[in-house]
């Protein structure tokens, strides 16, 4: 049994963003990889791969970092999941 909650199925809900910005960056796996390492930030490029195929949850941290090397704001990863919170 599982400890880990998923949220409609998925371990974390960045995933699609994060493929999105990660392409039009034109940052491979192990180019954003590196680049988070730098940062003190270890996530292997596979891990990058398992969080866009929503099968590794995301430390607050890590998606602060994600955002950083993107130049984009943490809320701009959020937003498949504030969809669903509109009223």
């Amino acid at each position: 049994m599982s400890l880990i909650t998923r949220f409609n199925g998925n371990m974390n809900v960045i995933g699609r963003l994060l493929k999105e910005y990660r392409i039009k960056k034109d940052l491979s796996y192990e180019k954003l990889s590196a680049k988070l390492e730098l940062m003190g930030i270890s996530i292997h490029k596979q891990s990058l791969y398992d969080i866009e195929n929503n099968k590794r949850t995301v430390k607050d941290y890590e998606l602060f970092g994600i955002a950083y090397i993107l130049g984009i704001d943490v809320n701009d990863l959020l937003l498949d999941i504030k969809k669903n919170f509109k009223n």
